[in-house]
């Protein structure tokens, strides 16, 4: 992957990147239509387009409006694309295919506010809708775009890149693992079987367009590998449960129960009680949670702001949670850059009181059950925020542990959280600041950038740790490669992940 397509990924936000992956497949369909390898008119292609972006847009700004609950913009659009993308479009005008597709539009965002529990809904929108219409009107999806060969080229090679901006390979591996194995087992002629579902069907447009949304997503590695695996193997066109045979959107809305089982169940709403400085450019949001949250340190939430002005990358986030369970409060740490985006003005101008709200728990850059393991903590910048959070859950339980936290900075003046790692230092954090375009004048504080010289300075017995390293991806991908030239196994290593920077 070039560089410049890697920072490309690494800046855009999750649900920015796959609507820009739909509409890239939308626009690839009018092209083919036009030329008459797709059996769709362009016209009709993208009358129907227009009529179920415009009627999601109009019913998800209702029904926000109706429940109380903040309106995203970009989930409308891309639940539009996805449901143009899988259903027939019908004879342009035609008045009974428009009230269907509208009709399609109106169920997929009902999904999102009717179908939820704690303003958290658990089914993938476009499945809903045409889950519903096939069983209740006999009239679902085609499923168009994954049976053409023209598309897909475009269709894999955009999805592997929304995987990798999620990084969450271990989820599509074992769908494709299950679904070509089911089909084996299930075919007279397994070779043809497995031929057949990887040229012409839907597969890798499900697992990369609708299997990877992170709202309908387990929060855990373990969870997510058998959400995978059980929406693959009820994929296969011989899964069946008696007379009920399963489709593409049946098996993606079985598997939404099973993750809404296994992961947070509610929404919450967070008002602002407090911000202040914390170093230069980072600054620390103290919110007041509806009810208390449940998570581990380490773990992120998305955090979605009601009101934003226009911003190309949406009124989402995802951000790690920088206090500690258990605490009264839930803290957010936050960098502003010269010209920050949007959401971040929006951010800092929110009044005292003012609310945003919190989904989507997830992560596995959390502590080890073992409390005797030996723990490395590597930050760069913000990317400390999972090891504050770290450090206070020690401080407030009295949990000792023995770890080395090396944190990089341009200069002293922007280490945040400085307080709590000193605090953190009598329950066995030992902190070493890497000052490295200024005076080194902490204390614990070295000049220089981390390198693997630094590390087997700093942390002699390098070799018995787990190490956890996070912060801006070029940092995190040049410590992976510091670790590998000291020879620390790759088991011994975890990074900090969250589907989108901000």
């Amino acid at each position: 992957m070039t560089s410049s397509l890697k920072r490309f990924i690494d800046r855009t936000t999750m649900y920015r990147l796959v609507l820009y992956y739909l509409a890239v497949l939308a626009a690839a369909a009018l092209v083919l239509g036009f030329l008459g390898v797709l059996p769709y008119p362009p016209v009709s292609l993208g009358y129907a387009i227009v009529v179920l972006a415009a009627a999601a847009w109009a019913a998800n700004e209702l029904l926000a409006r109706l429940f109380g609950a903040p309106a995203n913009y970009e989930s409308a659009v891309i639940t539009a694309l996805i449901l143009a993308l899988i259903l027939p479009p019908p004879v342009a005008f035609d008045a009974g295919g428009t009230a269907f597709l509208a009709l399609l539009a109106l169920l997929a965002m009902a999904s999102k506010y009717v179908f939820s529990y704690g303003k958290k809904h658990f089914f993938n929108p476009a499945a809903f809708a045409v889950g519903v219409a096939g069983l209740a009107l006999g009239a679902g999806a085609t499923w168009w775009v994954g049976g053409n060969l023209a598309l897909l080229p475009l269709v894999v090679s955009g999805g592997l890149l929304v995987v990798y901006k999620l990084r969450r390979f271990d989820l599509v591996l074992a769908f494709f693992a299950a679904a070509l194995a089911t089909v084996a087992a299930t075919s007279l002629d397994s070779v043809a079987g497995i031929q057949a579902t990887v040229l012409h069907s839907p597969l890798f447009f499900l697992a990369f367009a609708m299997l990877t949304e992170p709202l309908t997503m387990p929060p855990t590695r373990g969870t997510r590998i058998a959400y995978g695996a059980l929406v693959g193997a009820l994929f296969a066109p011989a899964a069946h449960i008696g007379a009920f045979y399963f489709s593409p959107e049946t098996a993606l809305l079985a598997g939404n129960v099973f993750s809404y089982a296994a992961s947070q169940k509610r929404r919450s709403t967070l008002a602002l009680v407090e911000r202040r400085k914390l170093a230069r450019g980072i600054y620390e949001f103290v919110f007041r949670p509806d009810r208390p949250l449940t998570f581990s340190p380490g773990q992120y939430l998305e955090w979605t702001l009601g009101k934003v002005p226009f911003d190309s990358r949406g009124n989402r986030r995802y951000f790690t949670i920088a206090s500690a369970p258990g605490e009264e409060n839930v803290r957010l740490g936050v960098r502003f850059y010269e010209k920050p985006s949007a959401f971040k003005r929006a951010l800092a101008a929110l009044p005292r009181e003012g609310t945003l709200s919190v989904a989507s728990l997830a992560g596995d850059f959390t502590l080890p059950k073992d409390g005797k393991r030996k723990l490395a903590f590597i930050a760069g910048g913000i990317g400390v925020t999972p090891f504050a959070s770290m450090a206070r859950h020690m401080i407030l339980s009295g949990e000792t542990r023995d770890a080395v936290l090396l944190y990089s900075s341009r200069t002293a003046e922007e280490v945040a959280y400085g307080d709590i790692f000193a605090r953190a230092a009598r329950e066995g954090l030992r902190t070493v600041y890497a000052i490295t375009d200024g005076p080194a004048m902490l204390p614990g504080a070295r000049q220089g950038m981390i390198d693997a010289a630094f590390i087997g300075r700093e942390i002699p017995d390098y070799r018995e740790r787990l190490f956890y390293l996070s912060g801006p991806p070029g940092m995190v991908d040049a410590m992976k490669r510091a670790l590998r030239r000291l020879d620390v196994p790759r088991r011994s290593v975890k990074t900090d992940y969250f589907p989108g920077l901000a």
